[in-house]
């Protein structure tokens, strides 16, 4: 694993493996977990230690550059120990990649902040990222209430510029 490769990534939890160029430029990123966390049961926590096998995921990315980046991880299947958790088996899963994510959260939150920040549409987003439509509007939606739950300042003076009293009069 090149170290250099991993950080220019920068996919937290994850490691790149090896990288190579398709015919038509795009770059080919085989991943694998780096973060022993991934290793730990969703439903109860504890970390497994026997594995089931492995599956192999095509999480989609921004771009990286003026070429398309196409990512290939493959992660462990395990199986849970803990006699009272409810789920037997699980796959690796790390903060920026969730289990059963088909794309990382780096383009989920870049449609939010087009949306939500750069004044781009919902249909534009989701143009320009290669995302549907529902996608975009989910992530403008959690985007707007970062937004709408931040505190706002205190006002020390209301003016009255917007509004009018009395009858209208030209001078």
């Amino acid at each position: 694993m090149d170290n250099n490769t991993t950080l220019l990534l920068d996919l937290d939890g994850l490691a790149v493996e090896k990288v190579e160029r398709l015919a038509d430029g795009t770059r080919r990123v085989y991943l694998t977990t780096a973060d022993e966390a991934a290793r730990s049961c969703p439903s109860c926590g504890v970390f497994a230690v026997h594995v089931k096998g492995f599956v192999q995921t095509r999480p989609r990315d921004l771009p990286y550059g003026e070429r398309g980046l196409e990512l290939v991880w493959r992660k462990r299947r395990w199986y849970c120990t803990e006699p009272a958790c409810p789920r037997r088996t699980f796959t690796e899963q790390v903060r920026q990649v969730p289990a059963g994510a088909r794309i990382t959260e780096r383009p989920r939150s870049a449609a939010g902040r087009r949306v939500c920040d750069a004044g781009s549409t919902v249909v534009q987003a989701a143009r320009d990222l290669g995302l549907s439509w529902p996608t975009v509007m989910h992530a403008f939606r959690t985007a707007g209430q970062e937004v709408s739950a931040a505190a706002l300042e205190p006002v020390d003076v209301l003016g009255i510029d917007e509004t009018r009293r009395g009858r209208m009069q030209w001078r």
